[in-house]
């Protein structure tokens, strides 16, 4: 065994048998397979990081020096966040890597598209056609006709900073299929859209999600996790199925899905009546004066019954507003969530007596789950914030961090921001001004329906075909080039949208490309490098190279350098004013290399990295090209109420509370200014408490951030005034965090202003956008209606990342239909039986498993099999994949199963010695868009009729009419509250929005 030296590193973790890093150029080591012969191998050992999910953990690629392959793939001990430790998926990247079925070369339609014809090209031949078409678009103004769709990005700012330098409005994403639900309900508490839970410091910890297995940063997550559990935290876990995580807490609730906004608030409610909250928290940093001081809304509040005239504040003082609290939330008993939701009333008692003992150190997330589940998921999301804002737990050491403060994100060498000056009514369409983000889902929809078109549409990390629902909608727009003028897929393997691609360019796997990030993994701010471990290598051994491709398999490259290269081809005399971003700081004019830009980087914009390095005598560039990663600062608690610098007070001008405001604005008259008439970029006009200068200090973090809030006289919030002391408070309007959203108020969502939930029939009519779509009053249980349950991870797969990886699909290859024994019964089936399972516009036909996992009346399917293919050699992975075929009859679409997974020759041996035909059923077909009106996100639980199937050919078939799609498209539709806003915008300017357009372009315009 060998043992790490203690330094650096060593706080990060327990593991003491990983080769030390003075060693990992040549690193001696027993080859396993060889075993019981002593066979000795010599490894140069480079750090990397993994692709298979979101969480980056570290890996380090194992690379014979003799052939100069990588042999295997381990984790990285000086990672800060998973410690060396790594799931399946992180190893099994080798895999993929050696995957017989992996493209190597760039490819180019010659047949119609989806028809699987494809002649090899040059890179040269690609960029150069690809750059054209780009090229006229600009020329000719349609600057929101170029568009990136990327799923998970694995890296930060570097390609909206690509997209920005181009001036178009083209950053497309898989974020509201996802997580919008949850970003809305936390961006309006915090403005910051995302928690960070500080889970291993944590004494309680409430989980909406499958941490232990999979979830979102499961594997740093989860060693966190178990660590608070030995040191004696109690877990609770909300899910309808019972997951792993689920059956290792000392709580599971199983409510029935959407309703888990009623059992939070009657957890808050407990804690109101019985002052089991932090009083003084609550004073200092919540917006409660705000809405005392609102005589319209708290009427408002009267009239929808929430509250009697009694209960109105008699005075705008702390004291008063927790007497409102009390009268608002009165009717949320324990009995009455119980009832709503389906869980004991003592239990809720006992999740609230646990957050009580917790205080500060009660950590609690959510992410997909319930929020990205169901209309008005965005609600749960805010109800369970409010846990922690009631508990005081809000970047606390234990507590839930907003994530910006774990996060950091480094300035690049030239920031071309403000570029943007157009608006995509495509990407943000007007229905949708406080999405969080574009409607990636809807695109097939909103082109037919505004009969728009892309000149040239890029896909990375993305596979919207399977993915997405409603695929064959998906396959009608990529096939149509009145909709899409050129498809350009960016992918290392073949996958379902792909298939229907114009170009497929083939891009590295995790230890094949460069890309730089920051997650909000643990309590620290920290950055990851993944890097190409061969092309290091040759670096290492004093081999030029020019290009990642010249390193890798084939010809594959990677997206940063493929940049690089088409942007210059775009602009290539400069005259569009794109070039000069992608020119050397170090060699004006020249043309950029991937090593320059993250040298700058790691030499200009890393606190504390270039002192790290000098100390032992390396280059910045040299130390991350070492060690991979860096731990800029782990002091991230409590941002809020630090003191605003003493530098920047000697020029601010400081309006302690909204009396001081009213006073000023009284006397200079500026209350009176007409806020419509000025930029849209004054996000406060008039006078407004804080702390405001006309110099606030650069920006070193480029991590999301909401803001800027600014006034009429060019001057920006700093901070707030909390005690008469300058704190830096929140990046909300208010400053502090917001019970009463204005925001939501102001956009004509006033009934959604404060966390809320229906408490009757009467009201769950009349406030649908809060109630679930597959709320028990729209479930028929006598026609065999269910909710289907569709969004649950597999532990050892992801989305479509990870194609070809045949470790994993060996294990993993089967997604039945989850059933309880109740309903099994009265449907006459049992595990191994076909269903179908009908939504309201198409079915498809699955094989049952009989559990109590589930509860009655639900069903559940994992999202993650299913995979598919048009063509016998390529199309999808063969590892995973049936061979299909498609038929089309008007609007009507039907999938035949043609084959499951065979066995096939290739240079793999493994690929002769398959012994699973399972791929699992693509499900997402039949489940129609669902845009919650407010949020933006798709809401993935869709109600199906069940019936069984007696005929066993008809398994996987699935059957889809995308006219129906498009009439239910447009019934959610009609559910929305469109802009312009209340000063005329398309969106509130101090929102996070990718790709954030100049303030011009935020001025609302009807859509032709």
């Amino acid at each position: 065994m060998v043992t790490m030296k203690a330094g650096r590193f060593q706080r990060f973790g327990k593991l003491h048998s990983f080769p030390p890093p003075e060693r990992w150029d040549d690193w001696a080591e027993l080859d396993a397979k060889a075993w019981p012969k002593r066979v000795e191998r010599r490894y140069k050992l480079i750090p990397t990081v993994c692709f298979n999910c979101e969480a980056a953990c570290g890996l380090l690629a194992y690379i014979d020096q003799k052939t100069g392959e990588i042999r295997k793939l381990e984790g990285h001990p000086l990672h800060p966040a998973s410690r060396g430790r790594n799931c399946g998926k992180g190893p099994a990247t080798l895999t993929q890597v050696k995957n017989p079925d992996r493209i190597l070369y760039p490819l180019k339609r010659t047949g119609a598209r989806g028809e699987g014809k494809w002649t090899r090209v040059s890179w040269d031949e690609a960029l150069d056609d690809i750059a054209a078409r780009i090229r006229k678009a600009l020329q000719e103004g349609r600057r929101d006709e170029v568009i990136y769709h990327v799923g998970r990005p694995g890296e930060d700012l570097y390609t909206e900073r690509v997209l920005m330098a181009w001036g178009v409005d083209g950053h497309n994403s898989h974020t509201n299929v996802c997580s919008s639900g949850a970003r809305v309900g936390y961006a309006t508490w915090m403005g910051i859209d995302r928690p960070a839970p500080d889970h291993p410091n944590a004494r309680f910890i409430l989980l909406m999600s499958s941490h232990l297995e999979s979830g979102h940063y499961f594997n740093p997550h989860a060693q966190r996790i178990i660590e608070a559990k030995e040191r004696g935290a109690k877990i609770a876990v909300i899910d309808t199925r019972l997951s792993n995580t689920a059956n290792k807490a000392d709580y599971w609730l199983s409510p029935w899905p959407g309703t888990e906004a009623a059992l939070l608030l009657a957890i808050a409610n407990v804690l109101i009546q019985n002052d089991w909250f932090d009083r003084e928290f609550v004073r200092k940093w919540v917006n409660w004066d705000e809405l005392l001081e609102d005589q319209e809304y708290l009427q408002f509040m009267v009239k929808e019954g929430w509250i009697g005239e009694a209960d109105l504040p008699k005075a705008t003082t702390f004291d008063a507003f927790v007497r409102l609290l009390k009268a608002l939330y009165r009717p949320f008993t324990p009995e009455w969530a119980a009832e709503e939701s389906g869980v004991r009333a003592d239990v809720l008692v006992k999740i609230a007596e646990e957050i009580r003992r917790a205080g500060s150190a009660f950590s609690s997330h959510i992410w997909r789950n319930a929020a990205a589940g169901h209309r008005g998921g965005w609600m749960i999301a805010r109800a369970l914030f409010f846990l922690n804002v009631l508990s005081g737990s809000v970047a606390t050491p234990g507590g839930t961090i907003p994530n910006a403060y774990v996060k950091f994100v480094p300035k690049p060498f030239s920031d071309p921001h403000g570029n943007v000056r157009v608006w995509s009514t495509i990407q943000f369409p007007d229905e949708f001004p406080l999405a969080y983000f574009e409607m990636s889902f809807m695109l097939p929809h909103l082109l037919k329906d505004k009969n728009k078109r892309f000149e040239v549409y890029f896909t990375r990390v993305v596979n919207p075909v399977w993915t997405f629902t409603d695929g064959f909608s998906w396959i009608e727009m990529l096939t149509d080039p009145n909709r899409v003028g050129l498809h350009v897929a960016l992918t290392p393997t073949w996958n379902e949208t792909a298939q229907y691609a114009d170009y497929v360019l083939p891009m590295g796997l995790a230890p094949e490309r460069h890309d730089l990030f920051s997650y909000e993994t643990h309590a620290a701010q920290w950055i990851g490098f993944r890097q190409p471990v061969l092309r290091v290598l040759k670096e290492k051994e004093g081999q030029k190279v020019t290009f990642t491709y010249e390193a890798n398999p084939g010809e594959v490259w990677e997206e940063n350098e493929f940049w690089i290269e088409l942007s210059w081809r775009i602009d290539p005399d400069g005259k569009l004013g794109i070039r000069k971003y992608f020119e050397s700081p170090y060699r004006p004019g020249e043309k950029i290399t991937i090593e320059a830009y993250y040298r700058w980087i790691f030499e200009n914009s890393v606190p504390g990295l270039p002192e790290a390095a000098a100390k032992e005598g390396l280059t910045p560039m040299e130390y991350m090209r070492k060690y991979g990663v860096f731990t800029v600062t782990e002091d991230v608690y409590r941002e809020y109420e630090k003191p605003v610098p003493e530098d920047v007070l000697k020029d601010a001008r400081i309006i302690p509370d909204r009396e001081a405001a009213m006073k000023e604005g009284a006397a200079s008259g500026t209350a009176a200014a007409d806020p419509k008439a000025l930029p849209l970029d004054v996000t406060l006009p008039g006078v407004r408490p804080g702390v405001w200068t006309k110099t606030p200090p650069p920006k070193v973090n480029f991590r999301p951030y909401p803001g800027p809030f600014k006034n009429e006289h060019g001057e920006v919030r700093v901070g707030i005034v909390v005690d008469g002391k300058p704190v830096q408070g929140f990046p909300t309007p208010s400053g502090k965090l917001e019970f009463f959203s204005t925001t939501l108020k102001d956009w004509k969502w006033p009934e959604y202003a404060i966390p809320f939930y229906p408490r009757n029939k009467e009201e769950r009519k009349k406030y649908f956008h809060i109630v679930s779509h597959v709320h028990p009053d729209f479930i028929d249980r006598e026609k065999n209606e269910f909710d289907l349950l569709p969004t649950f991870r597999i532990p050892t797969l992801i989305h479509s990342r990870t194609n070809g990886a045949k470790w994993l699909y060996e294990i993993s290859h089967t997604n039945p239909v989850w059933m309880n024994p109740v309903d099994a019964e009265r449907l006459g089936v049992k595990t191994g039986s076909l269903v179908k399972v009908e939504s309201e516009i198409g079915y498809f036909i699955d094989k049952v498993w009989v559990t109590e996992g589930i509860r009655p009346g639900v069903i559940a399917v994992s999202h993650h099999l299913g995979r598919w293919r048009l063509h016998e050699d390529h199309g999808s992975d063969r590892w995973n994949s049936a061979l299909v075929r498609l038929e089309k009859e008007g609007s009507r679409w039907r999938m035949v199963r043609l084959k499951g997974v065979t066995p096939w020759a290739s240079d793999d041996p493994d690929t002769s010695r398959i012994w699973w035909e399972e791929a699992g059923v693509h499900q997402n077909l039949i489940i129609p868009v669902q845009p919650d009106p407010i949020s933006g996100m798709m809401c993935w639980h869709v109600k199906v009729r069940v019936e069984r199937v007696d005929d066993p050919s008809r398994y996987g078939e699935v059957v889809v009419d995308t006219d129906k799609s498009f009439q239910v498209y447009k019934r959610w539709l009609g559910y929305t509250r469109p802009a312009p806003g209340p000063r005329g915008e398309r969106r509130p300017y101090w929102m996070l929005r990718p790709l954030k357009p100049h303030p011009d372009a935020y001025r609302w315009q009807p859509q032709r």
